[in-house]
């Protein structure tokens, strides 16, 4: 059973979502199907149709998002040093080309939001930067083509 690592606030919105589901959509749902029910013939009732499709839906990221919370590994970030690039450091980088500047935190995939600075440990970029230090100089091919970059700053916050 493969663990996967994710820091402490990745674990707590994964929580919350099963929660979510738990509490409010499954109860919302199968309302729903009880209702859609007494409309009478099933095999034509659209209603009932969408709560059941709706329903499949939330069990099934019922059971994916169990199986998630139960294989995770919760690094406290705020408990790790060094200066290599690893999960849960935030990197600050230069465009090469652009000398424009840019901030990511390398997080699990679940975590990652890369419009928020939270970069999946899977990616490509990430993946190039892990074990490198400041002053380092990684290239990454992007779908747009060969990206350059200067590491900046390496923080664990």
């Amino acid at each position: 059973m493969e663990k996967i690592p994710m820091t402490f606030a990745g674990y707590t919105r994964l929580q919350e979502e099963l929660k979510h589901l738990k509490v409010t959509e499954r109860p919302a749902v199968i309302k729903a199907i009880a209702e859609a029910r007494e409309h009478g013939d099933l095999s034509e009732n659209a209603e009932y149709h969408a709560a059941r499709e709706r329903q499949s839906f939330i069990e099934g990221r019922v059971m994916e998002l169990e199986d998630k919370i139960s294989r995770a590994e919760v690094i406290d970030v705020s408990k790790l040093t060094g200066n290599a690039v690893k999960f849960g450091a935030t990197i600050r980088l230069a465009d090469e080309d652009t000398d424009e500047e840019s901030t990511y935190q390398i997080v699990g995939a679940d975590e990652s939001d890369i419009k928020n600075g939270f970069l999946s440990i899977t990616s490509p970029l990430a993946r190039a930067l892990i074990g490198k230090h400041v002053g380092d100089n990684v290239e990454v091919t992007t779908p747009g083509g060969s990206k350059s970059y200067e590491i900046v700053e390496i923080a664990f916050r």
